[in-house]
């Protein structure tokens, strides 16, 4: 449209990024219904939005939803990585100013972020991150545009960590949406999205047989447990590793054996990381590991395995396929490392739109709340209300044919409950 404020592979392959944006648009109802619904009134008007995500055609759909709710966005992706480079492209081309394409450099990477933080005649006054990477620069660099910010959405768990401990230090001087926390976010986009992409990103990297194979699932949170139920179903003999006793009594009492890594190392095929935290896999154990096992991350971290670690002068590297790496030992033995230790699914794989609409509608909501109601939240990190986790949901019923059982007015005072909700407390998780 005749911009140049954009930063992208190949303009040239916009026109099939937005038949993958349209072809999202189709699988996601729930962002959809609330921009139909949102369209007139546009709740986000003068909203400023700095946007550091996943740059897929699920994020497209968010993107053009916020704008057609009034707000002006500038975007960056928060995986190097997960960017698909035709959807950059199309955004690009629609005038949405973004500065992503896939294979970033770390240097890249911030000179990306700094493009859509720094802008003449535009000053941001919202930030929807995944990871606080936004966030951390605008505080860091731009601390005077900081002051201007009205609210932000965190939509991963080591961006909320990061928020925590801001808010913990008193450095948090802005009200933040811890949206990964939200029961829609985390039961559904969580479990369910990595319950179908873990099988998906494995066999398209390995071709892997998964019958028989032995897998530690490291965490068993919504993320591992959705792992550990698809790779069960497909015959695997799971391990799960655990800190937490409540997640690891869930485990055992869900069949799996719960194990401390060294115990199991040498002997299984797979490995995967979902906890993030850091150095959950090191040298020592990769150094035990049989040969051929494959190395992978679920968690949003990407600190999860040593990788650098592995980048020692006697290590061999082999690129053997698009985010496949063979590290051959001294000895000979090889590990196969997926997306250098990055997030496999959304590198290695395609996730499933419906449930990232369940996601991304969140995410729409936080940021209308935050932005329509100044004063309402504090400098503090809260959970998005239960009301709007409920709505959320109910604008995904109708693609099941779903209905809902209406309480009558005895049943609604015997609960102590309005008919229209929200029938959970806040605390409810």
């Amino acid at each position: 449209n005749g911009s140049s404020d954009f930063c992208v592979k190949n303009i040239g392959k916009a026109g099939f990024g937005r038949r993958e944006i349209e072809i999202a648009e189709q699988e996601m109802p729930g962002i959809m219904t609330l921009r139909k619904r949102a369209i007139e009134d546009k709740p986000l008007r003068n909203a400023n939005i700095v946007g550091c995500t996943h740059v897929n055609a699920q994020t497209a759909v968010l993107i053009e939803t916020l704008q057609k709710l009034g707000a002006s966005v500038r975007w960056a992706a928060c995986n190097i990585y997960s960017t698909q480079n035709a959807v950059a492209a199309a955004l690009a081309e629609a005038g949405v100013p973004i500065y992503a394409w896939r294979g970033e450099t770390e240097e890249d990477f911030w000179w990306c972020l700094d493009k859509c933080i720094r802008h003449d005649g535009w000053q941001p006054n919202m930030i929807l991150d995944d990871g606080g990477d936004a966030t951390h620069l605008m505080l860091k660099k731009y601390p005077d545009y900081f002051k201007s910010i009205k609210g932000i959405v965190e939509e991963s768990l080591t961006g909320v960590h990061r928020l925590y401990q801001m808010s913990k230090a008193g450095k948090l001087t802005v009200p933040a949406m811890n949206v990964n926390d939200s029961v829609t976010k985390n039961k559904f986009d969580t479990f369910y999205t990595c319950r179908d992409s873990i099988l998906d990103s494995l066999k398209r990297t390995t071709d892997i047989m998964f019958g028989g194979k032995q897998v530690v699932v490291c965490g068993y949170g919504d993320v591992g447990k959705g792992c550990a139920l698809a790779l069960r179903g497909q015959g695997c003999i799971v391990y799960i590793t655990e800190v937490d006793p409540i997640c690891a009594l869930q485990a055992a009492m869900d069949g799996y054996r719960v194990v401390r890594l060294q115990e199991v190392i040498r002997n299984v095929d797979v490995v995967v990381t979902a906890t993030g935290n850091k150095n959950v896999v090191t040298r020592d154990h990769m150094n035990r590991m049989k040969n051929g096992c494959i190395v992978c991350n679920m968690g949003h971290s990407c600190s999860e395995i040593d990788v650098s670690s592995l980048h020692t002068p006697e290590m061999i590297w082999e690129r053997v396929r698009s985010q496949v790496d063979h590290i051959i030992w001294p000895d000979g033995k090889m590990i196969i490392l997926l997306a250098e230790g990055r997030l496999v699914n959304l590198s290695c794989s395609t996730i499933s739109s419906f449930v990232v609409s369940v996601a991304s509608s969140t995410q729409a909501l936080a940021l209308i709340e935050l932005y329509s109601a100044p004063g309402r939240y504090k400098s503090d990190v809260y959970l998005l209300p239960k009301k709007m986790d409920e709505y959320v949901a109910s604008l995904h019923l109708a693609t099941f044919d779903a209905h809902l059982t209406e309480l009558t007015d005895a049943q609604a005072k015997f609960l102590g409950l309005s008919k229209a909700g929200p029938f959970k407390a806040n605390y409810y998780r």
